[in-house]
């Protein structure tokens, strides 16, 4: 690989190229810097480019590279979402109301990357409070697909997923809470993971809705990398009340990076469900795409059962916005009327929408939610992974905020987002795993959940379909030079 490739070296391979002393870490990092500035123009992934910060990051990691240091990740680069924190750095949450807010501390997960070694290279793009399906907000803009420029990545951690998928780093911190993570990274061609609520704590940083049904999310290019960063950010911190003390198999060394290149029980239990039992709807080119994929899973040796949770009515119409909205209107609705333009439109509707909101439609949410996390767990009883779509559509036009049309059916604002929510409304580990192609050539998932405290296995499955399915989900931007997307 020469020197103009160094954009496709994974983070392990980096790590390891520069322990060794084969690759210098500031050479790297001034290779991305230029590559970024000089596509970003068009991608509109990032937010803030660290130049000086990044330098002086790559030169330590050179010194102590040189001084023998075995640091897991060290000198990978990495973004960060905007709704998280990098000390004495901007964190705009995606809104005007934050244009000069700088961080006072890293966040959590932030310095623990940090301190494993990686190199923080800038901030990345989200929609506004990360509360929109697509990346785009009033103070930054939009972001776009690497895939194809007038295509979204979706949202909210679509600038994190571009960045991922041109080049810029090769592991991203994203957040999830409906699939954040999960659905930009089957819009993009990657790896994204939501682990067990709790599993990486959080406990300073913005106020944010839905903060329960939240974790930190991993985006890579392969199983490989999202293992490494979980062995790096999973553990337990007193501070945050989400947060618990982790169980033994999981605290082990390189816990998740050995369960990932260890050979997979075949005799695990998986269900496949192409509509999560919720009749959901599918493009017909996405449903095929993944049909074809578990039919190459079976031919492979998986036992692969056709099953769907049992859900009740309360729980297949939960209604996900209500808490956001709800949420929303408390922390930002004094804003909000005092100057309604500084906001997104489709935010400013939510939180006018949350206005309305009682107390007894909250309680009720809280009910459905329990129901939701018994019948979820019913189903783990019987099987011990599920896949299922992580999205049913192919991106689609980036200055739209939702397709029109799903299945045949007329879709709604969220109706592209309905796969994700239950596994964070239910607190359990799913991962976004790239398996096709659809119709029009661009990426297509497909989801695999499990269990609370199930992410090891999770991860594993992850890492055999990778393998059993090898396909190439590099965007067509990995393989042009800058120069070439100045043209």
């Amino acid at each position: 690989m020469t020197s103009h490739e160094w954009h496709k070296l994974p983070g392990h391979e980096i790590s390891r190229r520069i322990r060794s002393g084969t690759l210098h870490a500031v050479d790297l990092v001034e290779y991305l810097l230029a590559r970024m500035s000089t596509i970003d123009s068009k991608l509109g992934a990032m937010v803030y480019i660290d130049y000086d910060g990044a330098l002086a990051q790559a030169r330590q990691a050179d010194q102590l590279a040189a001084a023998g240091s075995d640091l897991p990740l060290l000198g990978v680069p990495f973004t960060v979402k905007d709704n998280l924190w990098i000390e004495s750095r901007p964190a705009t949450y995606g809104s005007k109301l934050f244009a000069d807010f700088v961080a006072p501390r890293d966040s959590w997960s932030v310095a623990r990357l940090k301190a494993a070694g990686a190199i923080c290279i800038g901030i990345t793009n989200c929609s506004e409070f990360a509360c929109k399906g697509i990346t785009t907000n009033p103070l930054h803009g939009i972001t776009r697909n690497p895939w194809q420029l007038d295509r979204t990545p979706g949202g909210s951690s679509g600038g994190a997923a571009a960045s991922v998928a041109a080049g810029f780093s090769p592991i991203a911190l994203g957040t999830d809470a409906g699939g954040s993570v999960r659905r930009p990274a089957a819009h993009t061609g990657l790896v994204g993971f939501k682990c067990t609520s709790g599993l990486i704590p959080n406990p300073w940083g913005f106020d944010e809705p839905c903060r329960d049904m939240g974790s930190i999310g991993t985006l890579t290019r392969n199983i490989a990398d999202c293992a490494l960063m979980m062995d790096i950010l999973s553990g337990y911190d007193s501070r945050d009340p989400l947060s618990h003390p982790l169980p033994k198999e999981m605290i082990a060394p390189s816990a998740f990076a050995s369960a990932t290149t260890s050979a997979l029980d075949k005799r695990l239990r998986i269900a496949w469900s192409p509509d999560l039992g919720c009749d959901f709807a599918v493009d017909q080119d996405v449903a095929n795409e993944m049909q074809l994929a578990v039919d190459q899973l079976r031919k492979a040796g998986l036992s692969i059962d056709d099953a769907s949770p049992q859900w009740s009515d309360d729980v297949i119409s939960y209604p996900y916005a209500v808490r956001q909205h709800a949420e929303l209107a408390q922390l930002f609705g004094t804003q909000w009327r005092a100057d309604p333009s500084q906001f997104d439109p489709v935010i400013a509707a939510q939180i006018e929408n949350g206005f309305a909101i009682t107390a007894t439609e909250l309680t009720d949410i809280t009910f459905r939610r329990h129901r939701a996390r018994e019948q979820m767990n019913a189903f783990f009883e019987r099987y011990d992974l599920l896949l299922c779509p992580t999205v049913p559509v192919e991106p689609w036009p980036c200055n739209v905020l939702a397709p029109g049309t799903i299945g045949g059916q007329k879709a709604g604002p969220r109706t592209h987002a309905v796969f994700t929510p239950l596994f964070n409304l239910c607190d359990v580990p799913a991962v976004s795993v790239p398996c096709g192609f659809g119709a029009q050539g661009l990426p297509v998932a497909i989801q695999i959940a499990g269990p609370r405290y199930a992410d090891l296995q999770v991860l594993q499955l992850g890492a055999e379909i990778e393998q059993i399915l090898s396909h190439d989900f590099n965007a067509p931007m990995m393989y042009s030079s800058p120069l070439e997307q100045n043209r």
